[in-house]
């Protein structure tokens, strides 16, 4: 099976996002689109989802999965490659950074915090509800939108 968990990582945002500070996706009613849905998870729930629970229920949610058919069906989604979160428009786009920590649980942060600078520079977090030692965050940038 495959995974697109991170642990110990922030997702920074990408060199050619356009938000200088983090902007909520916008919402259509009736169908919210994949980046709102996963805005909401992540930021409603903060480190308590793994990259493949957000993945997987936004698209379980999409679908009109219902609960019953859901094991079988994240089985048969994770059975090959999965875009990460790295392909994300929460980092391409609307300027949030998402952090996972030591168990791979994220939370999000606008690319203007205090928190988000502190990540990038691997520093610890004044708030972090789990201890992390200095010097254990990898920093990688989501995925740039254009080519050049």
């Amino acid at each position: 099976m495959h995974t697109t968990n991170y642990v110990h990582t922030l997702i920074a945002v990408a060199d050619d996002c356009p938000a200088e500070h983090g902007v909520t996706p916008p919402a259509k009613p009736g169908n919210p689109s994949i980046a709102s849905r996963t805005f909401q998870l992540i930021a409603d729930n903060p480190y308590r989802f793994t990259s493949d629970d957000v993945l997987f229920t936004v698209y379980a949610d999409r679908a009109g999965l219902p609960d019953s058919e859901r094991p079988a069906a994240q089985e048969r989604y994770f059975s090959s490659g999965r875009p990460c979160l790295r392909a994300s428009a929460l980092g391409k786009k609307y300027g949030w950074g998402i952090h996972a920590n030591d168990d791979g649980r994220l939370a999000l942060y606008a690319v203007d915090s205090l928190e988000y600078a502190a990540l990038a520079m691997d520093k610890p977090l004044q708030n972090e509800t789990e201890h992390r030692a200095e010097g254990t965050v990898t920093v990688v940038k989501a995925m740039r939108s254009s080519r050049h």
